[in-house]
């Protein structure tokens, strides 16, 4: 009989952590879809080729509640908010560092 519960227990916790994942991969998704528009349509510097790159790099060093902003601006729009959020993850240190070896991997690749 325990062993049944504990059974029961690992399974729903199982899929708890799978529900989780996927709520967070279309989170994660919805705030690719924002930040690749702010940066086609605010950062024109951005060379087309380089807004994937740049985009992973601004999600991947931006925090969960940054994502969870992003994602929001992916349903309502894009707005200087938006932007703000984005040069700020831009100016940290890891997401220059990320940027950086993303565009030498461009010019090299």
């Amino acid at each position: 009989m325990i062993r049944a519960a504990a059974l029961i227990a690992i399974m729903t916790l199982t899929a708890c952590a799978e529900a989780t994942q996927a709520v967070d991969d279309v989170a994660r998704r919805s705030a690719k879809a924002a930040v690749a528009e702010t940066l086609v349509t605010r950062f024109p510097a951005v060379p087309k080729q380089a807004v994937t790159p740049f985009t992973d790099c601004i999600i991947d060093n931006a925090s969960a509640r940054e994502i969870g902003e992003f994602a929001k601006d992916a349903v309502i729009g894009v707005s200087e908010t938006t932007v703000a959020l984005v040069r700020s993850v831009l100016e940290r240190s890891e997401t220059q560092q990320c940027v950086t070896r993303a565009g030498l991997t461009l010019l090299t690749g």
